[in-house]
């Protein structure tokens, strides 16, 4: 018989009554150090002050109204995004492949109201994921994700992840932009090169392609920088955000330049409950911490204590892990062929760590950005234990 609660995900035998900080607690009293953060979405962590504080005193006024009226905590936040930004507009949704939805219908209206709506096609590339619905599969090209969901949406047309050449044999006449993740999150936590973000942002130029990130997991502050591609040096034209953006409260953003924002007139597109006002109390309490003086760098440093402690694990236990790869605080750990993600993801919570599994056999690290040097040192501890549980045998005996 069906569960009432429909089952669409291999969910662990895990509960969470309460957090704090990085640390999860369930109903039983075991505690779990959380570098999973809600898939990097807790950005703040559990039970942040500010946070808790921002959304219970909003909540007890009014928590939504409809995009009918005007919305303050909207357009503040707004604002604050404009301000910190390439964007000169914000739109507000409530999810990332919602976001992703509404930034490729963006490129597509800009090149249909600037007479060429033939060029309605987005270059995307292998190991993508943007979401999970209908066209976001389809973007995403994942033949799994695909299957028994009937024909793709046409549209999306994928390359080789980093190759410059296969990028410019795909462009068209009927191309209208690239889409791509500085860092591959569900693909394998694979970053970008910084030179081929920049190529990207070239050749857009030159064929009069939009450039179109999707930030989803990789921004609000997870690489150490408000934004994964600010360390190219590069700007897009329209960006997707979301996860970290409402530090665990549903919340998701396009942001775009105004030669792309200004088509989306009234009628063009919408949402019942993006940007209402408890989303954005929520937006803007994360904008508040996250733009503190101090805070990016903090991120920036302890995610490179991460690495380098990673790196040493790797070197210790080399029948488990082949190498470390990612930016910021959305790292992954490259396993051996022989040591599935999946074990090594429920060995790690069976020694008290929550961990995400990636593409290519990787472990995924993403935990709160406010974590500090203690945390990271727990985490390596319980790593090295998880290690230590899943070294295969031969590799044990030939130890010996």
């Amino acid at each position: 018989m069906i569960p009432a609660l429909m089952p669409t995900y291999n969910r662990a035998d895990l509960a969470f009554e309460r957090g704090e900080g990085a640390w999860l607690w369930t109903s039983d009293g075991r505690r779990f150090l959380d570098f999973g953060a809600g898939i990097a979405t807790s950005s703040l962590g559990h039970g942040h002050p500010h946070l808790v504080r921002a959304i219970a005193e909003q909540a007890a006024r009014v928590m939504h109204v409809s995009n009918l009226y005007r919305v303050p905590q909207a357009e503040e936040l707004a604002a604050r995004h404009v301000a910190a930004s390439f964007a000169d507009s914000v739109f507000f949704c409530n999810s990332g492949a919602e976001a992703n939805e509404g930034m490729v219908k963006a490129v597509r209206k800009y090149h249909a109201e600037n007479g060429h709506p033939e060029r309605f096609r987005m270059i995307c590339f292998e190991g993508a994921f943007h979401g999970r619905t209908l066209a976001m599969l389809s973007a995403t090209g994942n033949a799994k994700y695909l299957a028994g969901f009937g024909p793709p949406v046409d549209g999306f047309d994928h390359v080789p992840f980093g190759n410059m050449n296969a990028v410019r044999d795909a462009i068209g006449p009927g191309t209208a932009g690239i889409m791509i993740e500085p860092v591959q999150g569900e693909g394998g936590v694979r970053p970008a090169d910084l030179r081929f973000l920049r190529e990207l942002r070239a050749v857009c130029d030159e064929f009069g392609l939009l450039l179109a990130l999707d930030e989803v997991q990789t921004g609000m502050g997870r690489s150490g920088r408000l934004w994964a591609h600010q360390w190219a040096g590069i700007e897009p034209d329209v960006m997707s955000s979301a996860k970290g953006i409402g530090g665990g409260f549903p919340l998701g953003a396009i942001l775009a330049r105004e030669k792309v924002a200004k088509h989306l007139k009234p009628g063009t597109h919408g949402t019942t409950y993006g940007g209402n006002p408890l989303a954005c109390a929520a937006g803007n309490a994360v904008m508040d911490v996250v733009m503190a003086p101090g805070f990016l760098d903090g991120v920036d440093r302890v995610a490179r204590a991460l690495w380098r402690g990673l790196l040493e694990l790797a070197a210790r236990h080399p029948s488990v892990v082949e190498g470390v790869q990612g930016a910021g605080l959305l790292l992954g750990l490259r396993l051996r062929p022989e040591v599935v993600n999946g074990d090594m993801q429920a060995a790690a919570a069976a020694e008290g760590l929550l961990t995400v599994a990636a593409g290519m056999n990787v472990l995924r690290l993403a935990p709160p950005l406010v974590i500090g040097q203690a945390e990271v040192e727990a985490a390596l501890d319980l790593l090295d234990r998880t290690c230590r549980r899943v070294t295969p045998s031969a590799a044990r005996a030939a130890a010996k």
